[in-house]
């Protein structure tokens, strides 16, 4: 695999998509996707210190300047732009992540009153979608009812068996979280299943794949969402040594597993959205397909971000210009890294137009495109992996459909 452009470095602010021209973008008649979905950094901490966190491990430490919690009079003014968008695009519904850091840790009566400045300031013509994404040790009772009021539904981070798990998602002091984790998990699924969004869990090559999915499968989620490690060509992820198709094989064998079962035991949105692609429709994540992305970031201090993924680039990579407090989030559609996210091929290098499978894979994820001097119009970092991947499901799913045609 090669980038597109030369390899002479360049200096930073060069890089693809800076220049991007916007403008001659305009006048060919593209225009930009609305945000639909919108991730709140509630709280820029954590009470966990997970070894691959992109957050906290990689290149960009912003964490450290930003307040500990999204202040109040920040919440009120974040809800009125997020409203303010929706309605300047006619969008009757916006979905929000509570996010952060670890949400939980701004506490019961700060989420709630994030939750009802959200409704508050939307309804009744905009519908708010809440969801929150956390690392699960904090569920206690007082949340649960929170999310119960608020109808709040929640993502759990866990990564398998208990010894998978403990190897990476570890307290500062080194001690595993998996019990803790599997206590959150058990008394959000004893009164309040229907609240469980699904479980989050990252690739780890260290890991058995059936091992794993079959470890989170115990806990009946509704669905599962694999995520390769985050990496670039600078700094490529764990096992990725441009031998083998690593990634790849771990993904193949956990979908001949879940593909292969008697009865559909959960879905898991990575082979989903590639079965979707293959079969002609349009992909609903950024992490695959050529579908815009029409997710934005805030953080604690109501500074719009691009993608927080990004922050395993460099510092400042995921920054744009725009703040809530003093600019629309309309404003933000324009700039050239949101762009560059939304314009399909038209921000992928020859290497992947020339490719067949470019209209599944779509580059890959936006981060994992990163190469220093040259930027992101560059194939993934995980192109091999990838298509060792769709190559497969491709070959499964054509087989399925030919010998249902036989049957008819």
């Amino acid at each position: 695999m090669t980038d597109d452009s030369a390899t002479t470095a360049r200096p930073r602010q060069q890089e693809w998509p800076a220049g991007l021209d916007v403008r001659d973008l305009l006048a060919q008649g593209w225009r930009p996707t609305p945000f639909l979905q919108f991730i709140l950094k509630v709280h820029s901490r954590c009470n966990l210190a997970c070894d691959y966190c992109y957050m906290y491990e990689m290149a960009d430490q912003g964490w450290r300047r930003q307040p500990r919690r999204m202040a109040r009079p920040v919440v009120d003014r974040v809800a009125e732009r997020i409203a303010e968008h929706a309605r300047a695009h006619g969008r009757s519904r916006v979905d929000v992540i509570l996010h952060g850091g670890e949400p939980l840790l701004a506490g019961v009566d700060h989420l709630r009153y994030v939750a009802d400045a959200l409704h508050k300031t939307c309804d009744p013509d905009v519908h708010v979608a809440l969801r929150l994404q956390t690392n699960g040790v904090l569920i206690d009772d007082a949340f649960l009812d929170l999310f119960e009021e608020r109808g709040i539904r929640v993502g759990v981070s866990v990564d398998g068996a208990r010894e998978d798990h403990d190897r990476h998602r570890r307290r500062a002091n080194g001690r595993g979280t998996h019990d803790e984790v599997r206590a959150g998990l058990e008394r959000l699924t004893r009164r309040h299943r229907h609240l469980l969004s699904g479980l989050l869990a990252a690739v780890d090559l260290e890991s058995d794949p059936v091992t794993t999915y079959e470890a989170l499968l115990e806990f009946d989620p509704p669905g599962i969402d694999l995520l390769l490690p985050h990496g670039t060509w600078d700094a490529p992820p764990p096992g990725l040594t441009g031998e083998g198709t690593p990634y790849g094989d771990w993904l193949v064998a956990v979908f001949d597993r879940w593909y292969g079962a008697p009865v559909r035991e959960t879905d898991i949105r990575m082979f989903t959205e590639i079965i979707r692609l293959v079969l002609g429709a349009h992909s609903r994540t950024e992490t695959i397909g050529l579908s815009p992305a029409a997710m934005v970031v805030v953080e604690t201090d109501g500074s719009v971000e691009q993608v927080d993924t990004l922050k395993a680039v460099a510092e400042g990579a995921a920054a744009t210009p725009f703040h809530t407090l003093t600019h629309p989030f309309t404003e933000a559609l324009y700039a050239p890294g949101i762009v560059a996210r939304q314009i399909g091929l038209r921000a992928l290098g020859e290497t992947c137009t020339a490719c067949p499978l470019v209209r599944v894979c779509g580059g890959g994820l936006y981060t994992h495109r990163y190469r220093s001097g040259t930027g992101f119009r560059n194939p993934s970092v995980y192109c091999a992996d990838l298509a060792r991947l769709i190559t497969h499901v491709h070959r499964t799913v054509a087989a399925d459909v030919a010998r249902m045609k036989e049957e008819n």
